[in-house]
């Protein structure tokens, strides 16, 4: 599969699922969906403040999810770079607030304390990364920037990952809770080795070039 089909699948799976995010919590009943109807059937679950922070969470997290692509993908020309600064600060943003809302609902996780500890994990190394990723540019090292910033979003795209390997875990489970347990870890760490193959992959590509073009 070449680049262009890579992410423009990318670019379609993540509008895809901010799209769902969008129907299913702003515009249908939120009790409906999956997650929220399996917690409803627990005697000891209280909805408020959950479905609040819920919210905090689904809604900057998709703000981080449709514009990590166009960050990632679009090279910042000088007629562009005013717009890559601004979406950039909106994805930072977005992602300091999701992860700070996620430590809360990393505690009430559906799954118990391995799920947490996998949203919890997942969490403090999507902060991690990008808080890097800026540290990087603002260094002026516009190359690990750009690595950072592609683990950053390796992240992020959990949340896609998470919808598509969920089913397929629960079917495999034959539980809903043992499969959340599963996509907790499942959603995000095939993500970094993906991510990780292809920074060492450019890395070489850009020795190899270096080498080409230094006179013998």
């Amino acid at each position: 599969m070449g680049n262009k089909m890579i992410r423009g699948l990318v670019f379609i799976l993540a509008f895809a699922i901010a799209g769902y995010a969008i129907v299913q919590y702003g515009f249908l009943n939120a009790s409906n969906a999956g997650l929220v109807s399996f917690k409803l059937q627990k005697p000891n679950f209280e909805l408020e403040p959950w479905i609040y922070v819920l919210y905090i969470h689904i809604f900057t997290a998709i703000f981080a999810l449709i514009i990590g692509p166009f960050q990632l993908f679009i090279t910042p020309t000088n007629a562009r770079k005013r717009w890559h600064r601004l979406f950039g600060y909106v994805y930072v943003f977005s992602i300091i607030v999701s992860g700070i809302v996620n430590v809360y609902l990393s505690i009430f996780a559906t799954g118990g304390w391995i799920a947490g500890l996998g949203f919890m994990s997942l969490d403090v190394l999507w902060v991690a990364t990008t808080l890097i990723a800026i540290r990087k540019i603002m260094g002026k090292d516009i190359q690990a920037h750009k690595e950072w910033m592609l683990r950053s979003y390796a992240l992020t795209f959990a949340a896609v990952m998470l919808r598509i390997w969920l089913t397929p875990l629960i079917i495999l489970f034959g539980d809903f809770e043992a499969g959340f347990r599963a996509v907790a870890w499942v959603c995000w760490i095939p993500n970094l080795l993906v991510i990780e193959a292809v920074i060492y992959r450019m890395r070489l590509r850009r020795e190899q070039g270096f080498t080409t073009a230094t006179p013998k």
